[in-house]
Parts: structure tokens; sequence; C-alpha cells
């Protein structure tokens, strides 16, 4: 048996694959699955392949893998080898490598380890439903395993297309040790014979993936744990083809805050819709980084730190919980990293243009630190450089009690000094003894309409100076 835990340098390269199916956009829970194969590949600094499988040519969408690219590239996520950067092992699109798998189709239809199944698939769901009535698991009854010639050539003269199923080898136990989740055991008997190859002629999943693995060399496999039963069908074809197994490790399932599989219903739940919203990917991944891997570092990682602690020992056994609250915590800190002009870039579509260099850098200090999103800027923009806000009735009361004196002052103030807030204050507190509350509460609500927000000088330092004046002269007099 192989050891069970990657931990120590291996003796042979690491190589380790993500292998989506263009039939929709990136899913939150792939992404993690792609983010985490890049970084066992970059901890041992091996290689990371990407390979698309799209044999299901009626679903597979060019629009969809192209999508693809652009999405792991702005995770960050760079593979060394893909269908746009081919190399000798290639090509690494399923629907290009026809030839491959027809040559090893016929070694096992030589060895007789495969056969013609001629069922249809309402015969299949009968037999289904047949044994799930009898108390049974539903696999394949083996129809077909023992046909004669004389029963394939009436089959076939019927116009039937046959599939192509695995002669799964009776009595046997299939053995491995998974590296997330440690030894596994199956009986053969238990698993019905399986298709490898479609009536149409395409390669089935377990085939290809299989084949692609070994021709690839690759050497882990990590991936779902709902394909941790699809491994012991790939260890007995390999074992047939007499190809190379790698080692697999099954990580755990991506669920919603109510523990049910993430979904729609969830909320967002593919990368795409997570940019268009704005969120920085070194935000999004620090937070799949520690979903279902935890890290002694609680702070905020690069990708080249994520890779330096990730470690297959700390990949967990239970359901990781996608909570989108905690990805704005990590989002908050990746908006306050932001160099000035990645800041400016974020938001640019919420800000009015042809803003000078300068506004723009006072309204940016003010505002980053109250905002997670870029659509959090279009209301802060709205108040600096909009229309005087209207103000609800809580707000209005606060100016009111203030009173004309209080707001005569502030203009004059403001008039003489520029927007200075400590020259406001301090002019106002003069002219009516207030302080604490009394004497900064009214500023913000007149300037913002809001009774919190930004700290108010910094935020007095974005707006023009006239539209200052002009809030605080609407209450003057």
């Amino acid at each position: 048996m192989t050891e069970p835990y990657v931990s120590k340098q291996p003796a042979e390269p690491i190589v380790t694959r993500f292998a989506p199916s263009p039939t929709g956009e990136l899913h939150l829970g792939n992404a993690r699955t792609a983010l985490f194969n890049w970084l066992l590949a970059r901890h041992f600094g091996g290689r990371f392949i990407l390979r698309v499988e799209d044999t299901d040519l009626e679903r597979s969408k060019d629009e969809y893998r192209e999508r693809l690219y652009e999405d792991m590239r702005w995770l960050g996520i760079e593979w060394d080898v893909g269908p746009d950067r081919e190399d000798d092992r290639g090509p690494y699109r399923q629907a290009l490598r026809g030839p491959v798998y027809d040559r090893y189709f016929e070694m096992l239809e030589k060895k007789g380890a495969v056969y013609l199944c001629y069922c249809s698939p309402l015969e299949l769901d009968v037999s289904r439903r047949a044994q799930l009535a009898a108390g049974k698991p539903p696999r394949y009854a083996g129809t077909c395993r023992n046909l004669t010639p004389e029963q394939e050539a009436k089959k076939r003269e019927q116009g039937v297309r046959p599939s192509g199923r695995f002669r799964v080898p009776t009595g046997e136990r299939i053995e491995f040790v998974d590296f997330v989740h440690g030894p596994q055991s199956f009986l053969s008997d238990d698993i019905g014979d399986f298709v490898v190859r479609r009536a149409d002629g395409s390669a089935a999943f377990f085939f290809c993936n299989a084949v692609d693995d070994a021709c690839m060399g690759i050497t882990r496999v990590l991936r779902g744990e709902d394909h941790l039963t699809n491994t012991p069908r790939q260890l007995m074809l390999l074992k047939a083809m007499e190809l190379p197994a790698p080692q697999y490790g099954h990580v755990s399932l991506l669920v919603g805050k109510d523990g049910s599989p993430l979904s729609k219903r969830h909320g967002a739940t593919s990368v795409r819709e997570f940019r268009e919203q704005g969120y920085i990917p070194i935000a999004m991944n620090n937070h799949l980084f520690r979903l279902g891997h935890s890290c002694a570092e609680n702070g905020f990682l690069s990708l080249d730190e994520m890779a330096k602690h990730f470690d297959t020992h700390r990949l967990g056994r239970a359901p990781s919980h996608f909570e989108e609250s905690q990805l704005r915590v990590w989002q908050k800190e990746a908006v306050h990293r932001l160099s000035a002009d990645e800041a400016r870039a974020w938001m640019a579509a919420y800000l009015p243009p042809a803003l000078e260099d300068r506004t723009a850098q006072a309204f940016m200090d003010a505002v980053l630190p109250n905002v997670v999103l870029p659509s959090d800027v279009k209301m802060w923009a709205d108040i600096v450089f909009g229309d005087p806000p209207v103000l609800d009735a809580a707000e209005a009361e606060v100016v009111r009690n203030a009173g004309a004196g209080y707001f005569s002052a502030a203009v004059s103030a403001a008039e003489a000094s520029g927007n200075d807030l400590p020259a406001i204050v301090g002019a106002v507190k003069q002219a009516t003894g207030k302080k604490g509350a009394a004497l900064y509460m009214p500023l913000r609500v007149a300037l913002t309409g809001l009774a919190h927000g930004p700290e108010l000088a910094p935020l007095l330092k974005a707006i023009p100076p006239g539209k200052t004046r002009e809030r605080l002269a609407r209450f003057a007099g």
C-alpha cells in the first residue's frame, strides 16, 4: 500500500491536476479543488495541469471553457500545461483525445476485460427500480455480460448501438489509502459492470479520467469526496490496462450555512458572480484556503504563503460551510491592502469622470475603511459629489436642535478655512459652547445626511468646498 499522507518531500516530482467539465460557470467548490491542487503542486515545487473534460459534447460549451480560463487566472491559479499550452502529453481537452481512448479500449477488448452492452435506457431503469424494490443496491445486472455471438448478431441486426462495459472481476477486494480519509476497502462484488464507452462511441468518465491521469503523469489526485466511490473502479481499470495509478485524496464537500449542498438558494455560488460583485481574488483565496483546510497562520496570506503552509494532514473530513459573512471579513482586509492605483481601479465605476487625482485620493482615504464592495462606494460618491442630502426625521431633529447660530458659525469657518474640521469645530464650540456628540453630530448630519460613516476630517477633504458651505448654509438662517 502507499503511504496515507503527503507530508515530506516525495521521491518523485508531484504532478496534480484540475479537470473541470465546461458545462457551466466555475462553482466555488470546484474553485477550491483547483486551488488545493495548485497549492499541493507548488508546495513541493511540482507541476499543475489543467485538463478540460469535455466529452459531453451536448452540454460542453466553448464559452464556458473560456470563462473557466478567465476565472482561474483571476484567482491567480496559473497552470503549467493545459489546452492553451500543450506539451507532448496532450492534447489537454478530452474531446480531442478520441484516438488515445480507442487504443486503450481495444487493449481491454483483446484482454476480454470489456464487453458490448445492448441494454436500452428503459431496460436499465426497470432493472434499477426492481433492485431498489427488493432492497438491493442498484447495479448493472450483467444482462449482456455473457451474450453468445449469435445473440450479439441479432442485437446488431435490430440496429441497437451498444455501449462498452468493463467486466468487473469477481471476488476481489480493492484497497487503497486515501491521503485524506485513510485506508479504504471495497469488494468488487458490490460494484456492477460499468460503462467505459458510451453508445455514441465517446469515452465515459471512469475510463477517460483514469487513462488521462496515467498518460499525463498525474501523481496526486485531490478531488471532492463525492468521487470516493469512483476510485475502486478507476483502480481496476488502471490495473487491467497496466497503467500506473496516482495517489488519491478526497476533500470534504462544500455546503451552505444550513449544511445542505451549496446551491443557488444560498446566494451566489459561482466565481464569476463574486467577481462581478467586486470581490478581490486574494480575499476569495484566503477564504477558500480555510474551507476544509486548517492552518496555524490565521492572518492574511499571499498565494505563495498559502503554498508554503498547505498540508494534506490538515485537510478535514467534515463538510465545509461556506458563509459569505466570513468572505466579507477577508474582503475588508483585502480592500485595506489596495494600493492607490488598485483602489481607484476597483471603485472606478462609481467615481465621477475626470476626477482630479488629489480629490480622488482624499475620497479614497476617507471611504476605504468603510466599504467592502465597490457598490458600497456609490452611496458615498453620491453623498460627497452629489446634491445636498435629504434628511430623515431623526436627522432633521438633530439639525434643528443645533440651532441656526451653530451653522452660521460653521459656514463662516468653512469659508475661511477651506473645509478644515478643527477650525470649523473650534468656531462652533466658541459660538455655542457645545461639546461631545452635540458638537460633532449636527455637522456630520448636515454634510452627509447620516449619523454615522467615515471619519469626518478626511471626508471633508474630499467634499468640494463649495458643497460644504452650501450644505451648512441650508440650516444657518
